[in-house]
């Protein structure tokens, strides 16, 4: 039974830290709630950018630690608490859930970075986004770059994606979560959209669900970027209606 308010599963979403009875129940929800879809998109954005800035060697009792806090800390909210707040303690919940989240990340960091991830989800999506092919030194100079902003990206089905901009590094990041395959003998093709003129922004990997991509090439003023489905290997031009179009941040 799902007890807490579904507008406060967010955070605990965006580190893969639900069971599946609420991943579910969220993932439905968020079909509906516009602000929670772009919060949810926000924060695991976040998630991947302290994955990819911090990468640090944990000290050897960091798992001891953390396995030992774990059984002092209550994992379920008490029984009957309501389903659904409304109004401003709604409003007052989620305002608590991303402080007490961000504190969450930023201890994170502090104790050692990518360690403190310990959800096998949460690993697996680090990895993946470590081993991209694109290049992580490059992907992590974008993410953890001081000017970086962010934007989410709308897309088809329960997909999250978002969007890192650097002008400083004329780079932009698309981080994405839960992207379905592209049909068979099809390739999901980035572009740059330089005021309504498509730039090829490369490919993203078929086999990735969860992948974190370089645009190739430059910003160089371009307004905002889009996706479309091309046959294996890209086009020099999109040939099919693009799945998103989203400007980038200010």
């Amino acid at each position: 039974m799902i007890t807490a308010d579904l507008h406060l599963l967010t955070g605990a979403y965006a580190l893969h830290a639900l069971s599946d009875e609420e991943r579910e129940a969220f993932e439905r929800h968020l079909v509906g709630c516009e602000a929670c879809a772009q919060e949810t998109a926000e924060l695991s954005a976040t998630v991947a950018r302290l994955g990819l800035a911090v990468s640090v060697e944990p000290r050897r009792e960091m798992r001891e630690r953390v396995l030992g806090r774990i059984t002092t800390v209550r994992q379920e909210a008490p029984a009957g608490t309501p389903l659904l707040r409304s109004g401003r303690t709604a409003r007052r919940g989620r305002l608590l859930s991303r402080w007490a989240l961000a504190a969450c990340l930023a201890a994170a960091t502090a104790l050692g970075g990518t360690a403190v991830w310990q959800h096998q989800r949460a690993e697996s999506a680090l990895a993946q986004a470590h081993r991209a092919e694109q290049g992580t030194g490059r992907i992590a100079a974008v993410l953890a770059a001081p000017d970086a902003r962010t934007r989410a990206v709308s897309l088809p089905g329960n997909a999250l994606g978002t969007v890192v901009v650097s002008h400083g590094q004329d780079k932009a990041v698309f981080v994405v979560s839960g992207m379905a395959h592209a049909p068979a003998g099809k390739v999901y093709q980035l572009w740059f959209d330089d005021g309504g003129t498509m730039r090829s922004a490369g490919l993203m990997n078929p086999t990735r669900s969860d992948q974190a991509v370089l645009l190739r090439g430059a910003v160089d003023g371009a307004s905002g970027m889009g996706i479309t489905v091309e046959p294996a290997g890209g086009s020099k031009q999109p040939t099919t209606t693009p799945l998103t179009l989203t400007p980038f941040p200010a």
